[in-house]
């Protein structure tokens, strides 16, 4: 009775096994022994967002609605959807949140100016080493799989809790896609392109540079809105680990638990999200379009 009960009815004990731990210590002393270059790193990323924060928040709001209203006309040939946008901005001040969206959208900029500037580069080597191809392809599926909350953890272990972590954690979750999508493009490239460029004695770099690379730019600009939308979304959950912002306020409303306060951040991070989604899918479009005309 105690074999069924031990081994049969419940998984045995023995064969459990305690990693989670060991992780744990690893990461934790490497902290501590590389304590000062981690600061600087810190140190880094905090200037940088500041910097991006100081830009956004020195252009005076009625700036910042006439151009994503006149980009959205200009973009989509249509006035009343400049106008839409416009309108949704103006709704995200008159609700008193105009800052926190500057310190929401601060981290989304530089976590998708780090996810392009690393991704972009492991996306061609990617696509042009097929054997390292298959060997990150489960990883990324593995990181891509991986629930959000998870990526939290480490950054804090590392960095403390605040802007920092907040950044790597959204790079980190991110990045996916744009790897993804860029080495997609260049591999699918039309082979029949290749071949003439290299029947023309292009080198492989030169083929890369003037045939590959600006045939997969709507491929890549469709990562590049996919990683805008996945760090949108990582945004709001780190404020779990002290990332200020719209995030901050639901996070406030829900353990005070006041449900208009975090219907109203909630409110306009859909509204941000859409007028970044938006754009970035239009600019792909126009793009597209642009290139078919130069073609022909």
């Amino acid at each position: 009775m105690d074999f069924v009960q031990q081994y049969i009815l419940n998984f045995p004990q023995s064969w459990q096994f305690k990693a989670g731990k060991v992780i744990d210590a690893m990461v934790m002393e490497f902290a501590r022994d590389h304590r000062s270059g981690l600061e600087l790193i810190k140190s880094g990323i905090i200037f940088m967002i500041n910097c991006v924060r100081w830009f956004l928040s020195s252009v005076p709001w009625v700036v910042i609605v006439l151009f994503v209203a006149l980009l959205s006309w200009y973009l989509m040939k249509k006035w009343y959807v400049g106008a839409l946008y416009g309108a949704m901005l103006v709704f995200i001040g008159s609700c008193g949140l105009w800052n926190e969206m500057i310190e929401t959208l601060s981290i989304v900029v530089m976590g998708v100016a780090v996810c392009v500037a690393l991704g972009f580069p492991l996306g061609v080597f990617l696509a042009v080493n097929p054997r390292a191809n298959r060997i990150v392809r489960p990883i990324l599926d593995t990181m891509q799989t991986m629930p959000s909350w998870v990526y939290l953890v480490p950054a804090v272990l590392l960095f403390q809790v605040g802007m920092t972590p907040a950044l790597i954690a959204t790079a980190t979750y991110a990045i996916v896609p744009m790897v993804r999508m860029t080495s997609h493009g260049l591999i699918y490239v039309d082979k029949e392109m290749l071949e003439a460029s290299y029947a023309f004695g292009s080198t492989k770099l030169q083929t890369l540079m003037k045939v590959q690379i600006p045939q997969a730019k709507p491929t890549i600009m469709a990562g590049v809105n996919q990683t805008i939308m996945m760090a949108m979304s990582m945004v709001v959950t780190c404020a779990l680990i002290g990332a200020k912002g719209l995030g901050m306020e639901i996070l406030i409303a829900t353990n005070r638990v006041e449900v208009g306060r975090a219907l109203f951040p909630g409110i306009c991070i859909v509204m941000l999200a859409i007028i970044l989604d938006r754009l970035t899918q239009v600019a792909v479009k126009r793009q597209d379009v642009l290139g078919e005309e130069a073609d022909g």
